[in-house]
């Protein structure tokens, strides 16, 4: 199964594709996992006129066609001020204009990372609502709080409980897409 992962962020060193990246590597049936980096789709600011007079940036359709190519989907938020990074919004903004239902019912994972206590938990809130009307069959959500003290490159999430909710997120997942969990 391929899969697409990335922060919801243009931040370099983004704690949130970290965090996409390592649940995507341990999905059941993971495959090719391919990580976006959100650098690589640098956008004007979205506007209908500039829409109308320049069209649809090229790269808008390449980070479209990166979904289209994937069998699910992982996408980590950072939160900023409660929401979505200006960024990633915009992104996401040129992106339903090519294609509304850019998800295609593809199995997608929402997480958010964060290094407060509620882990981004007011940003994921927002995406689980809003991702299914654009074509995301959420089969799981997690926020990771306290990331620092929670999360470890090499170990991955060192906190006992939620590494119980991740693993309940995996098996979350392995159902959604009749996938057998191995080990």
């Amino acid at each position: 199964m391929n899969i697409v992962a990335f922060g919801a962020s243009y931040s370099r060193t983004s704690i949130n594709r970290q965090w996409a990246e390592h649940v995507a590597r341990q999905l059941p049936g993971a495959g090719a996992v391919r990580v976006l980096d959100l650098n690589d789709y640098d956008l004007p600011v979205y506007t209908v006129e500039r829409e109308q007079e320049q069209g649809i940036p090229e790269a808008v359709g390449q980070f479209v066609a990166e979904l289209q190519a994937a069998d699910a989907v992982v996408v980590s938020f950072a939160e900023y001020n409660g929401s979505y990074t200006a960024g990633f919004k915009n992104l996401f903004d040129w992106a339903s204009r090519h294609t509304l239902k850019m998800f295609e019912a593809k199995p997608t994972v929402l997480l958010s990372a964060a290094p407060g206590p509620r882990g981004g938990l007011t940003v994921l809130q927002s995406a689980v609502e809003r991702f299914p009307r654009h074509g995301a069959e959420v089969v799981g959500s997690m926020a990771l709080p306290r990331f620092k003290e929670t999360f470890h490159p090499e170990q991955g999430v060192v906190d006992e409980a939620l590494r119980a909710e991740l693993e309940g997120l995996l098996a979350q997942f392995a159902a959604a897409v009749a996938v057998p969990r191995q080990g």
